[in-house]
């Protein structure tokens, strides 16, 4: 790779003026397009195949066929769908390749049961510490794992990368309203599924105990003494 060309801000050029540096192995265009693009490539990645490590090696993988292909690239649709649809082959191609393809009726029957609801019992978060919003990012992530694999996809790409029904469908393969279908069921199992999870601590929401319920305690005798006077 040829040593980068000094630019005024590389991060304001449109994907297609990075494109054609990036086509003359400009090493800046190509930082700033993987910067650009990660977070949707790692979110579809690891979304089908539940695991951070393999979901990188998915975007790296991404990034080097896309960038030694560029010739292969037209322009007939955005440049965000072109990678997400080499990196969603990439993770669909690999976990093919580590257990056999589930059909979908029977992912369609375990949408329709109970069985894909795990309870766990968190401790209670507290959202306004860091620790706290990593505790309810844990929750979620966990609960999304959860999902059946064609559900957890549709959910990634629509709620959380903010895909269209279209452009989900048709990086899927799928008509618009099969996503609509499968988005709904996703929500549907996820709702459930965090139900579960946290229902084990309603109990222990709002607690008034120890020294505030000692100190409740105290004003309400002081007032009784003070009324008896």
């Amino acid at each position: 790779m040829q040593p980068a060309i000094r630019l005024p801000d590389a991060t304001q050029l449109s994907d297609a003026e990075l494109l054609a540096l990036a086509r003359r192995r400009d090493a800046t265009a190509v930082r700033v397009l993987v910067a650009r693009h990660n977070q949707r490539l790692f979110r579809v990645a690891r979304g089908v195949l539940r695991d951070d490590a393999e979901a990188e090696d998915v975007v790296q993988e991404t990034y080097v066929r896309a960038f030694t292909r560029l010739d292969g690239f037209r322009g007939e649709a955005a440049l965000t769908t072109w990678l997400t649809r080499i990196a969603l082959n990439e993770a669909l191609g690999r976990l093919r390749r580590r257990r056999p393809q589930v059909g979908l009726a029977v992912l369609d029957a375990l949408a329709e049961g109970d069985g894909i609801v795990v309870a766990i019992n968190p401790p209670t978060p507290q959202p306004d510490s860091e620790a706290g919003r990593a505790q309810v990012r844990a929750v979620l992530e966990a609960a999304i794992d959860r999902l059946p694999e064609i559900f957890r996809v549709v959910f990634v790409m629509r709620d959380i990368e903010g895909l269209s029904a279209e452009e989900t469908g048709r990086l899927l393969g799928v008509r618009p309203e099969t996503v609509k279908t499968r988005l709904h069921r996703a929500r549907r199992q996820l709702r459930r599924s965090l139900e579960a999870t946290f229902a084990a601590s309603f109990g222990e929401v709002f607690p008034f105990d120890g020294a505030r319920c000692a100190g409740m305690a105290d004003r309400i005798v002081a007032r009784l003494k003070a009324a008896e006077r």
